[in-house]
């Protein structure tokens, strides 16, 4: 229970942090889009930001030029996210929780997957909003194949630790409008 406590309050906080950095309108996807640049061509998903997220679009837009770019899709409570093929103008509609997804395409499986997040650390860890979609997600997806996990957030975002648990998946870097972070192990 108090490991609940502690990540709802952890949530909390990283919200706030959050909210303060949109609001300073610093969200620019230019780091982001340096790193997809040495991976052209590679089957990506990004996400359609909400709300106070910041937002890889301008990344995704850049990238779709070169190779398939998905977005994900919450199938079910409990479920791994599935990933329809989004280009740049294409007909979205509102899903799950509001996010928005292409109201039709083919699904995809990515290599890289571009996460959104509440907080993040130095060593790869991601505070999610709770359901474990991406975690449930990234775990399937590395079974299968490598798959590269970026941690795209407002350097405010950044936390000294996290209440983490075995479940979460780690962050193979973390892109924020200041930089590009590389976990230490």
């Amino acid at each position: 229970m108090a490991d609940l406590i502690e990540k709802a309050e952890a949530r909390k906080a990283a919200l706030v942090r959050r909210k303060d950095a949109h609001d300073l309108g610093i969200g620019i996807a230019g780091y982001l889009s340096e790193v997809l640049a040495g991976y052209r061509g590679v089957p990506l998903s990004g996400y359609m930001a909400m709300r106070t997220e910041i937002d890889p679009t301008a990344a995704m837009e850049e990238a779709a030029a070169h190779g398939p770019v998905g977005v994900p899709v919450i199938m079910g409570k409990a479920q791994p996210l599935q990933f329809r093929l989004w280009e740049p103008g294409c007909a979205m509609i509102p899903g799950e929780f509001g996010a928005q997804v292409p109201e039709a395409g083919d699904w995809m499986a990515p290599e890289i997957v571009i996460v959104p997040l509440l907080a993040f650390d130095r060593r790869g860890g991601r505070l999610g909003y709770g359901g474990g979609f991406y975690d449930r997600t990234l775990e399937l997806l590395r079974m299968s194949r490598p798959t590269m996990a970026i941690g795209f957030a407002y350097s405010a975002q950044e936390a000294d630790v996290l209440p983490l648990e075995p479940t979460d998946q780690p962050l193979d870097l973390i892109v924020t409008e200041r930089g590009v972070i590389t976990p230490d192990p």
